[in-house]
């Protein structure tokens, strides 16, 4: 990934051009290219309007933009403020964003099956899993997912650095998902990167604490070319009090949209990279937490390091516009709202494909004609409510026949694999068998 090309200064585009704006501005009527938010770094690549050189486009633009900017009480290192746009396009992401979280989803009947106490483990687990795995990768762990997923749904102890990564990802999400109603302060902040780099970090001290004056970070790559110069350290105290009044809802005193307000407070923990590692994993791990607190509790199932590994250079890039283009976090509130759309629309797919599984299952399970009305329908059960235990005199009695008839039902059931028998005091207790789908599917 290279710098993106720089903007003309401010001060230089009003000197050229300012005398021309009434002119300019009736040829560049948005502040947007055909509806897109473009930054100089593509901008002069495109063909301006009719008589308008690249830099005149660009002014025009930009007096566009500053129009309708809306200032942060966030700075950058030198104290200018960061600030962004409601752009159509980001709008457009915003209104999709709270659709699929609070209407798509519900209007087709979905939701129950992710909501159901019985069966909402399987998503979010599902969801911790990946996350966990995805956002590891991003900083550099080589596990395998399958490695990666039997060690987290074994229990069994971490083995390398890698393994650790995830194991503390998933560790910490998972704590995040029980702590959305705190209110984020520097103790919450050290709690969460702590969690995260347990055992990860060449100096173990630096868990858990900010960076120091000597550990000041610049984020560049191995050609020497810089990309991020941090705010310097002695600081970090202050700037980091600032941006958690901001995420809890404190700062500023207008309507910041809450999804904006996340993923402004995922970039900034990442802008201010105020640990000597693990910036990216713990940043990523508060947005969720934003959400969350903010009440979009479908969050608890989307993943969306997952996408941002599968692009990794237009993350970056988010980052970079932001940046060279006078704090404008629009670049990367743009970028960011598409990642959870499409994870949103992934999540939708997936419960959609289950959806048409266990339909196909029922279906198949109707067929089964070696099994009796009554075993039928327990197993049909099963399949919606995979956390329900079963006894025999609750069978008899809902179907009303004899002890031995009952017993008979579920004895049979375990006999061809599809329950699990264990003994509670004097009585036994079934339990669905852990590849119930998968027989059915045989």
């Amino acid at each position: 990934m290279k710098n993106p090309k720089a903007p003309p200064p401010e001060v230089e585009r009003w000197e050229k051009f300012g005398a021309q704006i009434g002119d300019i501005l009736a040829r560049v009527p948005e502040p947007t290219v055909r509806g897109r938010y473009v930054h100089w770094d593509k901008l002069r690549h495109l063909t301006p309007p009719e008589g308008l050189t690249h830099e005149a486009w660009w002014f025009g633009l930009k007096v566009r933009r500053g129009a309708m900017i809306r200032r942060l009480p966030l700075a950058d290192r030198l104290g200018r403020p960061f600030a962004y746009n409601l752009t159509d396009e980001l709008l457009g992401y915003l209104h999709r964003v709270d659709s699929l979280a609070h209407g798509a989803i519900q209007q087709s009947g979905l939701v129950t099956d992710v909501t159901n106490p019985d069966t909402r483990d399987r998503y979010i687990i599902r969801s911790l899993i990946e996350e966990s795995i995805t956002s590891s990768q991003l900083e550099g762990a080589s596990t395998t997912r399958a490695v990666a997923k039997e060690m987290i749904r074994t229990g069994r102890r971490p083995r390398d650095r890698d393994e650790r990564m995830i194991f503390n990802n998933y560790r910490t999400i998972r704590h995040i998902l029980d702590s959305r109603d705190r209110k984020l302060d520097r103790d919450f902040l050290f709690e969460v990167h702590a969690m995260m780099t347990e055992g990860t970090l060449d100096d173990p001290t630096g868990t858990g604490r900010f960076r120091r004056p000597d550990e000041d970070i610049v984020v560049g790559d191995h050609l020497e070319e810089v990309f991020h110069v941090t705010p310097p350290a002695n600081d970090l105290e202050r700037r980091i009090a600032l941006m958690c009044d901001f995420a809890n809802g404190d700062l500023p005193a207008g309507f910041v949209p809450p999804i904006v307000r996340a993923i402004i407070l995922h970039f900034w923990l990442a802008y201010e990279h105020s640990f000597i590692d693990g910036n990216g994993r713990t940043a990523r791990a508060l947005f969720y937490w934003s959400m969350l607190r903010q009440g979009y509790w479908l969050f608890e199932y989307i993943t969306i390091s997952r996408i941002i590994l599968n692009g990794p250079v237009r993350y970056g890039r988010g980052f970079l516009y932001s940046e060279t283009d006078g704090n404008d976090l629009t670049y990367f509130l743009l970028y960011h709202a598409d990642v959870v759309c499409q994870a949103l629309d992934e999540l939708q797919g997936y419960i959609s494909r289950r959806s048409e599984e266990l339909a196909s299952l029922q279906t198949r399970l109707r067929g089964l004609t070696y099994l009796n009305p009554r075993q039928r329908e327990l197993i049909s059960h099963a399949l919606r409510h995979p956390g329900c235990h079963y006894t025999i005199e609750p069978h008899r009695s809902r179907h009303g026949v004899v002890y031995e008839t009952a017993r008979s039902d579920l004895m049979d059931l375990v006999a061809r694999g599809l329950l699990r028998k264990r003994k509670v005091g004097k009585a036994w207790v079934f339990v669905p068998a852990e590849n119930l789908e998968l027989k059915l599917g045989e």
